[in-house]
C-alpha cells in the first residue's frame, strides 16, 4: 500500500520517510566527494589525458623492441648481433667496472667468474690475468692497458744512440773476506788513508772512488764490506761493477766471504782479477792460496788459467802497478762505451739522512751525464738535483759516465740498489715515485689480503711457543741497516726469535722511543745518535738505548739478549738407586716401602722414580725417608731405610726406586 502511496505521490508513513531521506543525503555526500575527487585531479596532464585515449600506452623503446622483433622475424634471424667491444684491462679491476666496460650484466660477470673458480662479488678486485680471461669468455678483445706505462718514458729515453757512444772508466769493485786489505789495498792505490777512519778498522759502508793512474786513465773504485753480514752490499756492488778484485790475504787462505764473493761475481757475469794480498808478511804462501782457489773453478793464469793473479803487498806497495796494469788491460778487452750527451741513469751504491742536508744518495753515473737541476726519479722517490758532490769532497757541476757523486735534493731516502733516471718534466717524476709507491703497498696489502684465517690460526698455534726479542733499529746509512735487519733475522732458533718493530736511517727521535716504550723494546742506535727531546722522553719511559759502531759487538749482544729469552735446560744427575724388601702399612702415614740402598745415596730432597721390571710408573718427591725411627736426610749405600712416596702408595716387594737430582743449565744461542 506504501509503495502505491509512494508511486501516486502521496505521502507516505513516518518511518518509510525517515529511511528514504537518509539515502538521500547519503547519495548526495558520495556525489560531492566523487566532483570534489575529478575537480582535484583535472589539474593533472596526464598521457591518457594529452592523447584523449584511455588506458596505459606503450613506452617508445618497447616499440622499438617490438619493431627490432619483427624484422628479425621477417629477415629469419632469431638472435641479435653480438657487438664486439675493445676492452681496456688495467692491472686490478672491480668486477662492477669490468661488467660496465664490456656492457654486461653484472650478475653474468659473476656467473662466469663462478664457473672458472672464483669466487667474487661485484665490488671485488681481480687481477689483469683473470680479468683478460673473462673478457675473452664474452667474446670482446682484450687491450691491456697498464698504470706502468707511466714509466715509458724511462724507456725510450734509456735507448742508446750507437753513433755517440766514447769510452768510459772501467768500474772495479773490491771484494774479500773480512781482514783480508781490500781498503789498505784501496788507500795503497789511492794515497790515502781510509781504514783509520772505520770503526774497529772493518769496513761497514760501500765506498766509491775515482783513482787516475801514473798513465793518465782514470779508474773508479767500488770498496765493499767482508763482514758476512754485509752479502747484499756485496751483491749490489757486483751487479753495477765491470771488473772485480777479489782479495786474498796470503797468510791466510779461501774464507767464508771469499767464496761468496766468487759467486757474486759468476753470477754478474764479471771477469775476476785475483790480488794476493800481504805478501810482505813472513807467513805468507800464495801457491797455497791459488791451489784453494782452484777447488772453487777459479784457475789463475800460473795455473795455466784464464783468471788474472797479481801478488801485492798494501804495506810496501809492491806490485800495485802491475795490478793497475791488469786493471786497464781487461778493461780493454771488455771495450767500456757509453753515451755521456743523453738523459743520465745510474745505481744508488748508498743512501742516508744527514742531519743537515736531508736525504743523501751516493749515486754511480752509468749513462749520460747528471747535471745540477736535472730532475729524476729513483725508486719511490724524485727529487731535483741541487748539488753534486764528489769522492774528494768537491762540488762539481756534472757527472758523466762511470762517476760516483753524492746526489743532494731527494724528497726522500731511496733503498740501496735503486736506479736513478733523469726525466725532463717533474709532473712526470712525481707521477712514476706515486705509481712506484702504490704498487709496494698494494704488494704489501695483497700479502696480508692473502692470508686465511685457518693460515692465521695456524701462525699463532706456532707462535704460541715461541718467544720474541723486539727491537727498533736505526743506522746511518740504508745499506747498514739493511745488513743489520738481515743479522737480526739469523738470530734465534724454534723457541727464541729477534723481532725488528722498526729499521730507519738517521737520528734516533722521539717517535722511535715511543714506539720502543709501546712494545718493550730497546733501542739499538748504530753510528747514529739520539737527538735531546729523544734522550729526554727515553729517561722518563726507561728506555734503553744502545749505542753501537761495529756490526760484530751489535750482533753479539743481541744474542745475548735472546739467550737470556731461551728457558734452561733442565739436566738430571742419578744419585742413587734402592730395592724395596718389604712393604709397611703404618696407620696414620700409610704405606711404607722398607729399603736396602744398593746403589749410591738415598737424599730426602732429591727427586724419586718408582721402577717395576725397568718400567717407570710414578715419579715424584719422598715423603718420608727414614733410618730406624729417625727421619733422615740421606742414606748411605748398603744400608737399609723406610721411604714414603708423596701422595702414591702402589708400592710392592721387589720395585726399585731410582734416586734423581736435577740441574737448570743457562742455554746460549749458537
Amino acid at each position: 500500500a506504501q509503495a502505491a502511496r509512494a508511486e501516486a505521490g502521496r505521502p507516505v508513513s513516518g518511518g518509510a520517510k525517515k529511511t528514504t531521506l537518509k539515502a538521500v543525503v547519503e547519495e548526495k555526500k558520495t556525489t560531492r566527494a566523487k566532483g570534489d575527487e575529478d575537480r582535484r585531479r583535472s589539474g593533472k596532464l596526464t598521457i591518457a589525458n594529452a592523447t584523449d585515449e584511455e588506458g596505459r600506452q606503450r613506452s617508445m623503446a618497447a616499440m622499438k623492441r617490438r619493431q627490432e622483433r619483427d624484422k628479425r622475424r621477417m629477415s629469419g634471424t632469431t638472435e641479435r648481433e653480438k657487438v664486439v667491444r675493445e676492452v681496456q684491462v688495467p692491472d686490478a679491476i672491480t668486477v662492477q667496472e669490468l661488467a660496465n666496460r664490456m656492457a654486461e650484466r653484472v650478475a653474468a660477470v659473476v656467473k662466469v667468474l663462478m664457473q672458472n673458480g672464483v669466487m667474487a662479488t661485484q665490488n671485488q678486485t681481480i687481477d689483469a690475468d683473470t680479468a683478460a680471461l673473462i673478457v675473452e669468455d664474452f667474446g670482446h678483445k682484450v687491450v691491456r692497458r697498464s698504470e706502468s706505462d707511466v714509466e715509458d718514458v724511462i724507456v725510450q729515453a734509456s735507448e742508446d744512440d750507437g753513433g755517440k757512444l766514447i769510452a768510459r772508466a772501467p768500474i772495479v769493485t773490491i771484494m774479500g773476506h773480512v781482514d783480508h786489505g781490500k781498503t789498505s789495498l784501496l788507500d795503497a792505490i789511492r794515497k790515502t788513508n781510509v781504514v783509520s777512519g772505520e770503526a774497529g778498522g772493518i769496513t761497514q759502508h760501500i765506498g766509491a772512488y775515482q783513482v787516475t793512474t801514473d798513465g793518465g786513465q782514470l779508474i773508479t773504485f767500488l770498496d765493499t764490506p767482508g763482514h758476512a753480514a754485509f752479502t747484499s752490499m756485496r751483491a749490489r756492488g757486483a751487479q753495477v761493477t765491470d771488473i772485480v778484485v777479489l782479495v786474498v790475504a796470503a797468510d791466510d787462505s779461501v774464507m767464508p766471504q771469499t767464496v761468496e764473493a766468487i759467486n757474486h761475481a759468476r753470477a754478474a757475469n764479471v771477469p775476476m782479477i785475483i790480488a794476493i794480498n800481504k805478501i810482505d808478511r813472513p807467513s805468507a804462501d800464495p801457491t797455497k792460496v791459488r791451489t784453494q782457489l782452484l777447488q772453487h773453478n777459479v784457475v789463475v793464469e800460473e795455473m795455466s788459467g784464464d783468471v788474472l793473479d797479481v801478488e801485492v803487498s798494501a804495506v810496501t806497495g809492491k806490485g800495485l802497478d802491475t795490478l793497475l796494469e791488469n786493471i786497464a788491460l781487461q778493461s780493454e778487452l771488455l771495450d767500456l762505451r757509453a753515451n755521456p750527451d743523453r738523459l743520465a741513469e745510474g745505481a744508488v751504491i748508498e743512501a742516508k739522512l744527514d742531519v743537515g742536508r736531508g736525504p743523501v744518495a751516493t749515486v754511480l753515473v752509468q749513462k749520460g751525464t747528471l747535471r745540477r737541476g736535472d730532475i729524476f726519479v729513483v725508486g719511490e722517490q724524485w727529487g731535483k738535483v741541487r748539488a753534486l758532490v764528489n769522492d774528494k769532497g768537491e762540488r762539481v757541476e756534472e757527472a758523466g759516465p762511470s762517476v760516483p757523486v753524492e746526489v743532494l735534493g731527494l724528497s726522500g731516502t731511496p733503498e740501496a740498489g735503486d736506479v736513478l733516471n733523469v726525466v725532463e718534466e717533474e709532473a712526470k717524476a712525481r707521477e712514476i715515485a706515486d705509481y712506484r709507491a702504490r704498487l709496494t703497498r698494494d704488494k704489501r696489502a695483497a700479502v696480508g689480503s692473502a692470508t686465511t684465517l685457518d693460515q692465521l690460526l695456524a701462525k699463532a698455534k706456532a707462535d704460541r711457543d715461541v718467544r720474541e726479542l723486539p727491537i727498533v733499529m736505526k743506522a746511518d746509512v740504508q745499506g747498514s741497516a739493511e745488513a743489520i735487519v738481515q743479522a737480526m733475522e739469523k738470530v734465534g732458533n724454534d723457541e727464541v726469535r729477534v723481532r725488528v718493530l722498526h729499521s730507519g736511517v738517521g737520528a734516533i727521535t722521539e717517535s722511535d722511543v715511543t714506539l720502543a716504550d709501546a712494545s718493550g723494546a730497546p733501542i739499538i742506535g748504530f753510528n747514529v745518535r739520539a737527538n735531546a727531546p729523544a734522550r729526554e722522553a727515553a729517561n722518563q719511559k726507561g728506555v734503553e738505548i744502545r749505542y753501537y759502531s761495529i756490526i760484530y759487538d751489535l750482533v753479539d749482544d743481541v744474542k745475548k739478549a735472546a739467550s737470556g729469552l731461551l728457558s734452561p735446560e733442565v739436566k738430571e744427575k742419578f744419585v742413587g738407586y734402592a730395592r724395596i724388601k718389604e712393604v709397611f702399612k703404618i696407620t696414620g702415614v700409610g704405606k711404607v716401602a722398607g729399603c736396602e740402598v744398593y746403589e749410591g745415596v738415598a737424599r730426602r730432597a732429591a727427586g724419586v722414580r718408582l721402577l717395576r721390571d725397568n718400567v717407570v710408573i710414578h715419579e715424584g718427591r719422598l715423603k718420608t725417608l727414614k733410618r730406624f725411627k729417625d727421619e733422615v736426610r740421606e742414606v748411605q749405600s748398603g744400608q737399609e731405610c723406610g721411604m714414603a712416596f708423596e701422595n702414591y702408595e702402589d708400592v710392592r716387594e721387589g720395585d726399585v726406586i731410582e734416586i734423581f737430582e736435577t740441574e737448570s743449565v743457562v742455554r746460549q744461542l749458537a
